[in-house]
């Protein structure tokens, strides 16, 4: 091969490699938009919600899980959680969550959870593997604490939020902001896709959540503790 022909190779190669980057970049950066947006929306949720990488460390509390332990939202992410669960509780929490992220598998555990007040609290946390172009992206999970039930509080119903947490972040996205009575349009403008985007995950989230109409979905996002009721 000629010295000209070597040195075209080379060229070319280094060409692609940096269309693969910054391939890779946009990936990233649309990725971090999106988990921002759905932040947005958790954060006013009344019920307790985090996200987990494929490290398992916790990235994510809203702002309802932080109150309830009387932490800032930073405090608890990494394993920091894990030093609000009862020391009798703790290992098989642990074994429990780490069990579930090693085969991929949906969480559901109960224990103890220290309050912001200092005592505990049972509640039920559960969770479900997130995939990406079918490759793990880690975890999204709700908690509810038990003894809302006994108090009369709100309690998110646990079908409703399985619901909810199998649903893409892109359709969690519409589905809090049209529960919040935002139209498709708005919803649309809001998260900067084309209105036929939105209307899709619209249509794919009434399928997936086995309704008709709107009016339905909203119950359902009300009865998750996606939006307050």
């Amino acid at each position: 091969m000629s010295p000209e022909n070597q040195y075209d190779e080379r060229e070319a190669l280094r060409s692609r490699v940096a269309e693969l980057e910054e391939e890779l970049r946009r990936s990233r950066e649309q990725h971090q938009a999106s988990e921002r947006r759905f932040q947005s929306v958790a954060d006013a949720a009344p019920v307790m919600m985090w996200m987990a990488g494929t490290d398992a460390l916790v990235h994510y509390v809203n702002t309802a899980c932080a109150e309830f332990r009387g932490h800032t939202a930073s405090e608890e992410l990494g394993n920091g959680w894990a030093e609000g669960v009862h020391p009798d509780d703790r290992d098989v929490c642990l074994e429990t969550y780490l069990k579930a992220f090693t085969g991929r598998k949906p969480i559901r555990s109960r224990y103890r959870l220290q309050r912001a007040d200092g005592e505990y609290s049972w509640v039920t946390n559960f969770a479900l593997p997130q995939f990406e172009d079918g490759r793990f992206a880690g975890y999204v999970g709700a908690i509810v604490v038990d003894a809302d039930r006994a108090s009369g509080a709100f309690v998110p119903d646990e079908s409703a939020v399985r619901m909810v947490l199998s649903l893409t972040e892109r359709e969690r996205q519409v589905l809090a902001l049209i529960a919040d009575g935002r139209s498709t349009k708005q919803a649309a403008a809001r998260l900067g896709i084309s209105y036929k985007t939105a209307d899709s995950h619209r249509s794919r989230v009434l399928e997936k959540l086995g309704v008709h109409e709107t009016a339905s979905m909203v119950r359902c996002a009300i009865r998750a503790g996606l939006i307050h009721p």
